[in-house]
């Protein structure tokens, strides 16, 4: 465990209410400052995790990695984000968080799930899993700044009967918090997650770790789902939801409401702002990337997919503008 109050504050705090803590999870290309904002709009988890930032990209400008804007924090944020680091090498992590800690970070969380192949070939990721002195090793160079350090991981690599010694070994750590994406590498998302063995992890904590916090992520889809699986699960601490903020922005939203498409498309346009003004300080994302978030907004259940499929033709932010003014318009006509 490390000196840092930031997760116990959390966690204390949403026990007062009576309620696990809620994040919403490190995912690529989407969880940076823009959308980080987008979210707390609509209704803002107790804390984020950023995007995957590569150890060694932290001091090393030169890296093949380069972290770009994943680590800007807009004034407009209340908190900075856990920073989410990828890789194998002790000292990336020991000089990453060092640097991070003067940046004004609270947090870090190291990558030890990742599937993406890209990231397994170059040791980061799940492929930690298959070799557990280099998760060992990395935890304990990040611990030496002072920060909060988590652990986000899988069940396993292969099987789901590895989390039998996997998990242990990584609470035998003494991170601040794990959190665990019930299925393995190999399955990806193609299953059901195994929430069969949630009281089976709580169990593993409480006689290895009990300071440290148990967080799940995996097949939630909001805040009520997640308080449901708290509530059924005794000791659970945490609840991460990631994909749950495609299919409904206000996925933290402690009430169940309904919103309307114009709410929904003024959360796109907020986010269209923002990208133009983080546009300004960083070449990257580029547009393209934004097409994936249309599907969040233009929903087909509330007769939006036509919508959807022309902004996809868009070729800029104002293109998007000009789109959503005219339908809009239009729908005030009809």
């Amino acid at each position: 465990m490390t000196e840092s109050k930031f997760w116990s504050e959390i966690a204390t705090k949403a026990k007062s209410e009576h309620r696990p803590f809620f994040t919403m999870a490190p995912m690529e290309a989407v969880s940076n400052t823009v959308f980080r904002q987008v979210i707390s709009k609509a209704y803002a988890p107790d804390t984020f995790f950023s995007e995957f930032v590569y150890a060694k990209g932290i001091t090393d400008p030169n890296t093949k990695f380069p972290i770009h804007g994943r680590l800007y924090v807009d004034s407009r944020e209340s908190k900075k984000p856990v920073v989410q680091l990828w890789g194998n090498v002790a000292e990336d992590f020991r000089t990453g968080a060092q640097a991070l800690k003067e940046q004004g970070f609270e947090a870090i969380d190291i990558n030890m799930g990742c599937p993406d192949s890209t990231v397994i070939k170059n040791h980061g990721g799940s492929d930690l899993i298959r070799n557990p002195k280099w998760a060992q090793a990395v935890i304990a160079a990040a611990k030496t700044s002072g920060l909060a350090v988590s652990a986000k991981t899988r069940l396993g690599y292969s099987k789901v009967d590895e989390f039998k010694t996997w998990i242990p070994f990584l609470l035998e750590q003494h991170v601040d918090v794990l959190t665990v994406h019930l299925r393995t590498k190999m399955e990806m998302s193609k299953v059901a997650a195994h929430l069969e063995v949630i009281d089976d992890i709580i169990k593993m904590r409480d006689e290895i770790a009990p300071e440290t916090l148990i967080q799940i992520n995996g097949d939630i889809p909001n805040y009520q789902a997640g308080l449901k699986l708290a509530q059924a699960h005794p000791g659970l601490d945490g609840i991460m939801i990631g994909r749950g903020v495609f299919a409904d922005p206000y996925a933290f939203d402690p009430k169940k409401q309904t919103h309307s498409l114009d709410e929904l498309l003024d959360l796109l346009r907020m986010q269209l702002d923002l990208f133009d003004d983080f546009s300004e300080h960083y070449d990257y994302p580029r547009f393209p990337s934004l097409k994936r978030f249309f599907k969040v907004y233009a929903r087909p259940e509330l007769g939006a997919t036509d919508l959807r499929n022309t902004m996809m033709d868009a070729k800029t932010t104002d293109d998007v503008r000009k789109i959503l003014d005219d339908y809009q318009k239009n729908e005030m006509i009809n």
